[in-house]
């Protein structure tokens, strides 16, 4: 993690209200919506649209690859940062940091596909909170929605094209091949991130939480 973080500061960009005040201001609203604890955010140079977050120890670093800064809106943004603030907040970029330097501990070759397999199963189930994480910082569910179609399609630069992207979404169903892959995977498929997502945003909890932070 220390080199991790060394490797960080050498090739990202500090998100800082001296440097970038705007995505600072931002970044900063999603702390005080979600309150992760200390935390510092750092803009990575990728030609990837992703994000992550890691550290056993505070501040936890929240990473922002660079295409995410041309693609997406500010409440999209939101979605994203505060989707990554839900890992800080509930432990599991802790978690995610200790069994990733783990990688080389004996076991048999039996024990180690269920350990990954366990590990992987705990990831999706991470991923369904941290989705609501982000919506609470974003406070719009349709934000949210497109945040997560352009994480998993591309770039989207009209309503037709996010109708386009939510259409092929929905042909994500639960056949053979999807469900090995997503057992495979880390994370959830995106059609039922979605639809959870939803069941979350019409739901009292999240109707409360919203008055709360507001």
């Amino acid at each position: 993690s220390q080199s991790h973080h060394r490797q960080l500061l050498s090739s990202g960009a500090l998100i800082s209200p001296e440097r970038t005040p705007r995505l600072a201001a931002l970044a900063l609203d999603c702390v005080r919506r979600l309150r992760p604890g200390a935390v510092q955010f750092f803009v990575l140079p990728s030609k990837q649209l992703n994000a992550y977050t890691f550290g056993l120890s505070r501040p936890n670093a929240v990473v922002i690859f660079s295409p995410m800064l041309d693609v997406m809106d500010e409440d999209e943004l939101k979605f994203v940062i505060g989707h990554e603030l839900g890992h800080v907040a509930l432990g599991h970029s802790v978690i995610n940091t200790l069994l990733g330097g783990m990688a080389g501990v004996p076991t048999t070759f039996a024990g180690a596909i269920l350990l990954t397999l366990a590990f992987r199963w705990w990831n999706r189930a991470c991923e369904f909170s941290c989705d609501r994480a982000g919506l609470i910082a974003c406070g719009s569910i349709n934000k949210a929605v497109s945040a997560l179609a352009q994480l998993a399609v591309g770039d989207i630069n009209s309503q037709a094209e996010l109708n386009r992207a939510l259409a092929l979404i929905e042909t994500q169903d639960d056949s053979f091949s999807n469900v090995l892959a997503e057992t495979l995977s880390t994370h959830p498929m995106v059609v039922k991130r979605i639809k959870e997502l939803q069941k979350y945003a019409a739901s009292a909890e999240y109707a409360k939480i919203r008055q709360q932070i507001q």
